[in-house]
């Protein structure tokens, strides 16, 4: 008879003492990034922060570094296979040297709007390129939005030849790199933390980003003119280091993934909305023109950096170029 009562008090004994560890030494997550806190990235890292401490009170902790304030661009990959911080958020650009198939996502012109890209994202060759990084101690978590790319310059883009000859910033990426090449433009890789002063003092000439990056960093104060091009993506994976996620206690994982997943699509549903208002404000701001393509123009220069993917066809994989293709027809 006392047997099993032995076994409850052992068990409860167990579950207090784990209680008390966790309140004396609670998990710590360092979650960093390199944007503001009101893009679509520093909104979604604050609420996962919000979420894990309220429903694993005591258990996790979870510490946010916006701006580049913990780990810039060129170290944050490097720190988080280390052990010095669990999360980032790093655009798809960088995983390049992780996974040559992620490159898929800096193709110019490959999706026509941010629901195709929902559609690759949560269908199944989308969901295998979070996995496709496990053997290099990196597992992605979740794809979060920030939305399509548009040009700036310190000239008017209207066609695929006015960019001849200028320096445009990009990410490390080798794709877009070739990008800018096809247009007859010179690419120079840059720090997001960098732009501003680049532009400034003409380092660099024009750039590519999202209407919320412009704006939080600025840009429109040192650029004169704005494409409406949407001609590429710039979206984030949530990843973290493979040994640390599965050395989690199971009860706490679950609970983390549960919250990732519902932060995720928050986060992706004001992505748009941040767009749109950043766009707005620097209209509204006077400083820089936005021009808008007609659809001849677009095409153009759609059909001007083309061959960009026949060029990473191999890297890629052709199969996957066509899924994501496929993603431009509503099912």
């Amino acid at each position: 008879m006392l047997k099993p009562f032995a076994r409850t008090l052992a068990c409860a004994l167990a579950l207090t003492a784990t209680g008390l560890a966790y309140a004396d030494n609670p998990i710590t997550i360092k979650f960093a990034h390199v944007v503001a806190e009101h893009t679509p990235k520093g909104q979604g890292a604050e609420m996962f922060k919000k979420l894990a401490e309220e429903r694993l009170p005591g258990k996790v902790k979870v510490e946010v570094y916006p701006n580049s304030s913990l780990f810039g661009d060129g170290k944050e990959m490097e720190a988080l296979l280390l052990g010095d911080v669990q999360l980032l958020a790093p655009s798809l650009a960088k995983f390049e040297p992780y996974s040559k198939p992620l490159q898929i996502f800096d193709l110019p012109f490959l999706f026509d709007d941010m629901a195709a890209v929902d559609r690759f994202q949560n269908g199944e060759a989308g969901k295998g390129l979070l996995k496709s990084m496990e053997d290099k101690n990196i597992t992605g978590l979740a794809y979060w939005h920030n939305g399509l790319k548009v040009l700036s310059a310190n000239k008017a883009l209207r066609e695929p030849k006015d960019a001849r000859g200028l320096k445009f910033r990009v990410q490390a990426s080798n794709v877009l790199e070739e990008q800018f090449k096809a247009v007859r433009a010179n690419p120079r890789k840059m720090s997001f933390a960098e732009v501003y002063q680049g532009l400034q003092t003409g380092v660099v000439n024009g750039t590519e980003n999202t209407w919320s990056n412009y704006y939080s960093q600025k840009v429109h104060e040192v650029q004169p003119f704005f494409t409406e091009s949407n001609h590429g993506l710039i979206d984030y994976m949530v990843i973290t280091n493979t040994k640390f996620w599965n050395g989690l206690p199971a009860d706490v994982r679950t609970e983390l993934e549960k919250i990732m997943a519902e932060v995720s699509v928050e986060v992706n549903k004001k992505a748009d909305a941040l767009n749109v208002e950043a766009r707005d404000a620097i209209a509204k701001a006077g400083t820089s023109e936005i021009i808008q393509l007609t659809p001849e123009q677009r095409g153009e220069w759609r059909e001007a950096m083309r061959p960009v993917w026949e060029k990473f066809q191999g890297e890629i994989g052709a199969d996957l170029i066509k899924a994501a293709e496929a993603s431009n027809q509503a099912q």
